[in-house]
């Protein structure tokens, strides 16, 4: 399957981030063999919501920090799409902040992918909710008084059920965690560390580089709940937030945690209509 949208060009400023992360979209479409006309792709605002139009795929372009909201609704109406949501860190843990949470809670069946640099790159550099707390990058007149989200923490805390962090400059490493998202059972979510040469000049390529390692490069280290006793996730859990607090000299990247024992919402569903997913919204004769 071709997934290049050869009608547009991506327009970024040269060395962002989202060149490695559309890449890496790419190549997991193409490695799952997805029929284009099955995946949807939902974006809000921002340098990562133009990510939509360069991929051949069905695409919504939506409201600032309202991606989520838009992303349920299509996957609800047919369950049969892949569904995967577009948007950054300011588009996602700020406006959008609440949407993300309660995504988790109801864990619907898509992805979402942010894109996370600390920045608000289409405004001119402001510091986004994941920027550090006494950073000063060039787009700041003075550094940041906001203490940061922890992305991985939250995702975790409100109960996706993967959790991953990736690295835009590593391709093949991010389209593994995109192509694992979209393969599980529940909502997942990839905070994906990108550098912005335009308006981050702090969290650099060689900043990350020199601190991110692979959390799989760890023979003993296994995220995945393998029983539903609450003893196996409670262990996979802890473990999952005390590396996702890890920040600093070095940082993971790679899967936090996954849990399919979790029923999705679209089985949830089921459970009050039970031919939801043979006849979903979508496919029903109106």
């Amino acid at each position: 399957m071709d997934y290049v949208e050869k009608r547009r060009r991506p327009d970024w400023c040269p060395g962002c981030g989202d060149y490695g992360i559309l890449q890496a979209l790419y190549q997991a479409l193409a490695d799952l063999n997805l029929d284009p006309h099955n995946v949807f792709l939902v974006s809000g605002i921002g340098c990562s919501a133009k990510t939509i139009h360069y991929v051949n795929a069905n695409g919504a372009h939506t409201l600032h920090g309202r991606p989520i909201p838009y992303a349920t609704g299509i996957k609800l109406s047919n369950p049969n799409l892949e569904v995967i949501v577009i948007g950054g860190d300011g588009d996602l843990m700020g406006i959008g902040a609440e949407h993300l949470v309660h995504a988790g809670r109801r864990n619907v069946d898509f992805t979402v992918l942010m894109f996370d640099n600390g920045v608000y790159g289409l405004t001119k550099g402001q510091a986004s909710p994941t920027l550090k707390r006494g950073i000063k990058t060039k787009g700041l007149a003075k550094p940041n008084i906001y203490d940061s989200i922890n992305p991985v923490v939250l995702a975790l805390s409100v109960g996706f059920t993967f959790v991953a962090r990736g690295y835009a400059y590593d391709v093949k490493h991010l389209s593994y965690l995109i192509k694992e998202a979209i393969r599980h059972k529940g909502s997942a979510y990839i905070d994906i560390l990108q550098p912005c040469p335009t308006y981050n000049d702090i969290n650099t390529k060689e900043w990350y580089e020199a601190r991110i390692y692979k959390l799989e490069n760890d023979p003993n280290w296994d995220p995945v709940v393998r029983n539903p006793s609450e003893e196996e996730v409670t262990k996979k859990l802890t473990q999952a937030f005390l590396k996702g607090m890890e920040w600093g000299d070095k940082i993971p990247i790679g899967i936090f945690y996954q849990n399919e024992y979790v029923p999705t919402f679209e089985e949830r569903i089921t459970e009050n209509i039970p031919n939801y997913l043979k006849a979903p919204p979508t496919l029903s004769p109106l």
